[in-house]
Order: C-alpha cells, then sequence, then structure tokens
C-alpha cells in the first residue's frame, strides 16, 4: 500500500513516528495496530486486494474497529486507548486528514481506578534475599531509585553519578530527565560492577566491536562518541545483537523478560502470594517514601510523574482497609 509519492505508508509512518522520537518499542507497537485496522477492513489483503486505503475511511470505520476491539477481542481499556492513539497518529501526522475525534465511538475508555500491589519493607528484603548476582543488583537499583524497568535497562555509565549520590534518569517517561537516589549500600557493588563492564567493553574494542546505540541524532553530531565507556549500558546483554536500524553488530541492553522472570522466581521463592514483578518495586518505593515521613511533592518529583495525582494513589495504600476505619470486630 503506497502513497502518491511512491513511499509505502507503513514506512512513511515508521518515518514521522522516528521524526518524532517515539521510542522502537512503540514504534512496534503502534505499527501494528495501523497494520491491524488495515487487515480488518481489509480482509482479502493477503492475496494482493486492498479495496480501502486508511485515506478513504475516516470516524466511522476506527469506531467500527475499535468497537470490535472491545466487543470481540475484549481488550482493555488500555490497550484500546493505544490502539485509538496508534490510528489517530496515522491521520494527524502521515495522511494530514481531519477527523471529527469527539465522534469517536466507544470514547476513549477511562482505566479503572487500581491500587497497587505493593510490598512490605519485609517483603522487598526477602525477595532480593533470594537473588542473586546481576539479576539482584538490577533489582536493588530498580527499588532503591524507583525506576521503571525500561528506565533502568537505558541507564548509562554517565548517569551513575558517584561523586554525588545520585542516579540520572534520561528520557523517561514523557521524554523528561529526572534525578532520584543513589543507595549508600549500592555505591561498591556498582563500583565493581562498572569494572567488570569497562574491562569487556575495552575486550569488545579490541575484537573491532564496542559500539552502542545512541539516542536521536548524536551519532551524527559526535560519530566517536557510541565507542566511549561512558555512553555504554549499565547493564549491557550477554551477546551481541544487530541494530535494526543501523544494521551494526553491537550491545544493546540486557533482554527486559529475563528480569522479569527473575524477580517472579524470587517472589516465588520468598513466599509472597502477591503478583511480583518488576514495577512492583517501583510501587514499593513510593509507599516506603511515604511511610517514611517524605512529603508527597518530594515522591512526585523522584518518581517522574508529571500531576501529583498520579503520585496520590500511593496514599491509599498507606490508609488501613476500609478508608482507615476501624472494624466492629476489634472494638
Amino acid at each position: 500500500m503506497s502513497t502518491a509519492k511512491g513511499k509505502k505508508l507503513l514506512d512513511q509512518y515508521k518515518e514521522a513516528l522516528r521524526n518524532r522520537h517515539y521510542s522502537a518499542r512503540t514504534e512496534k507497537t503502534y505499527l501494528s495496530w495501523v497494520r491491524k485496522f488495515i487487515r480488518y477492513h481489509n480482509p482479502q489483503i493477503d492475496a494482493g486486494h486492498v479495496d480501502r486505503h486508511p485515506r478513504e475511511m475516516n470516524i466511522a470505520e476506527i469506531n467500527e474497529f475499535i468497537s470490535h476491539l472491545a466487543n470481540q477481542k475484549n481488550i482493555a481499556a488500555s490497550t484500546q486507548n493505544q490502539a485509538i492513539s496508534a490510528i489517530l497518529f496515522l491521520y494527524r501526522h502521515v495522511l494530514n486528514l481531519p477527523l471529527e475525534e469527539s465522534a469517536l465511538i466507544p470514547l476513549r475508555p477511562s482505566r479503572p481506578k487500581r491500587i497497587p500491589t505493593v510490598l512490605s519493607k519485609d517483603e522487598v528484603k526477602n525477595t532480593i534475599a533470594q537473588m542473586t548476582g546481576l539479576y539482584k543488583l538490577m533489582t536493588q537499583v530498580m527499588y532503591g531509585g524507583g525506576l521503571r524497568l525500561m528506565e533502568l535497562l537505558r541507564l548509562r555509565v554517565k548517569d551513575i553519578d558517584f561523586a554525588n549520590r545520585q542516579i540520572i534518569v534520561r528520557d523517561g517517561k514523557g521524554e523528561n530527565d529526572r534525578i532520584t537516589t543513589f543507595p549508600d549500600v549500592l555505591f561498591e557493588p556498582l563500583r565493581l560492577h562498572l569494572q567488570q563492564i569497562r574491562a569487556q567493553h575495552q575486550n569488545d574494542l579490541s575484537k573491532g566491536f564496542g559500539t552502542v546505540y545512541m539516542p536521536y541524532a548524536l551519532e551524527r553530531k559526535y560519530p566517536q562518541a557510541n565507542r566511549e565507556f561512558a555512553w555504554q549500558y549499565v547493564f549491557p546483554a550477554p551477546d551481541f545483537s544487530m541494530d535494526p536500524a543501523s544494521g551494526i553488530k553491537q550491545r544493546h541492553h540486557i533482554n527486559e523478560t529475563s528480569l522479569q522472570k527473575a524477580v517472579k522466581q524470587a517472589a516465588k521463592l520468598a513466599k509472597i502470594d502477591k503478583p511480583v514483578s518488576p514495577h512492583t518495586f517501583r510501587h514499593s518505593f513510593a509507599t516506603h517514601l511515604l511511610q517514611n515521613g517524605y512529603d508527597i511533592r518530594t515522591v512526585q518529583e523522584l518518581l517522574g510523574h508529571k500531576d501529583v495525582k498520579t503520585t496520590m494513589i500511593y496514599t491509599h495504600v498507606l490508609q488501613r482497609g476500609g478508608l482507615a476505619v476501624k472494624s466492629p470486630l476489634d472494638s
């Protein structure tokens, strides 16, 4: 399916995403939704029959697709929102076609209000105690600084500030930078870990490798920076992989699924009867800070929340069940 200029629609879509600095993960997800939208209205597309180009479709076709996802596929509200965002991006930034977005039916569904799963301080300690080596260190950094999983994995060596005892989170959610806590107990373990990473990097360089993915246009601006140790990932992958954009063989950061599995296994060994994921440690970080008396604005800044209302969810976790009302059974 090509545009009038001869460039394939999905290639143009991908280019528009990259021009706006969308992450590789978002690019993959958005492209998938646009493909599904096109296929839904062109069931014979695999046989080469394209009856309806997105340019010829409008709100009615978008509503039909989203209703299909909600009613037949029974997808969650957050996933519906994701699909809507991907399709609206197509019309706004690729096809440049105006849509009467207020006519979207169903309207963007609101996500149900959920109380996050939080571990007690003892549960955090017991879970981490079941871990060893690299995954233990990664979980300690994640909990100790309240990092999201991908924020942890995308840390570069230069983001670990030993002198000022702080961790700098670059391009967090919303592409914002922030500073968070550097636990004193991790000073020596992280120092020793980075010594090992430096030795591995030197070995990679000696073999003709040693480059790393550089965000945005920094590789063109600083052509030698991708070989510098400061730009290497704090938690690099154990093996080389091929960068799909540049075709260069290099080390990316460690795959997120490996840490997810390690956390789940550790929680199981610690006999934690709660659904535990890497993000649970971020929720626990925020809750434990509030329990320790830190004000909500400080916690908001450390988490990188734009709106304090997002951080306020953790105040609900602090309350005892039933809005802190004492049960009559205890009277």
